[in-house]
């Protein structure tokens, strides 16, 4: 009993840190930098995207929030996509798919009509764990930053019209 009682205390502050941090901290600050690999096995920097907006989304296939989502990305990507903006060279979206295995993110990213070049698969058996997930306190899927020109968080988590309006009023 006298064990059980620590490592009950250890969980439940485990999991009260788990719970209540989250990617809307950090909103205002500059968004981490990171190097990833894409999936066609070119090399990606967030850095390299100074100058553009962008829109980061955390995703997993197996995550049912994600795929009925996942449609406003790609309507944000053909809305805004090769448009000029007065303060920024462009838009872009990157995707971030947090996945247990590498195998079924194809498909789903496929069926969901994702056609742009900046995606990102990071594996873990706890995909929350993951270090860039971590670097962004992920703690849940989807989860979606808008990132300035100048590498600012803009946003955290906003829906696809607040995003729309906002980029919208940015437009030539």
């Amino acid at each position: 009993m006298k064990r059980i009682i620590p490592l009950l205390l250890i969980i439940a502050i485990a999991a009260y840190l788990f719970l209540t941090r989250g990617p809307e901290h950090n909103s205002g600050n500059t968004a981490p930098d990171f190097d990833a690999e894409l999936i066609d096995g070119s090399a990606f920097s967030l850095s390299d995207m100074r100058g553009q907006y962008v829109l980061l989304d955390f995703w997993g296939s197996w995550c049912a929030p994600c795929r009925r989502d996942n449609p406003n990305l790609v309507a944000l990507h053909h809305q805004f996509n090769g448009k000029q903006f007065k303060d920024a060279s462009g838009f872009e979206i990157v995707t971030i798919a947090l996945e247990k295995d590498d195998k079924r993110w194809q498909r789903a990213a496929e069926k969901d009509g994702f056609i742009w070049k900046n995606q990102i698969v990071r594996t873990a058996k706890l995909v929350l764990t993951d270090a860039l997930a971590l670097k962004y306190n992920v703690s849940d899927v989807p989860s979606k930053f808008l990132i300035s020109p100048k590498g600012d968080i803009i946003s955290v988590n906003q829906t696809r019209q607040e995003i729309e309006g906002f980029l919208s009023a940015k437009l030539r």
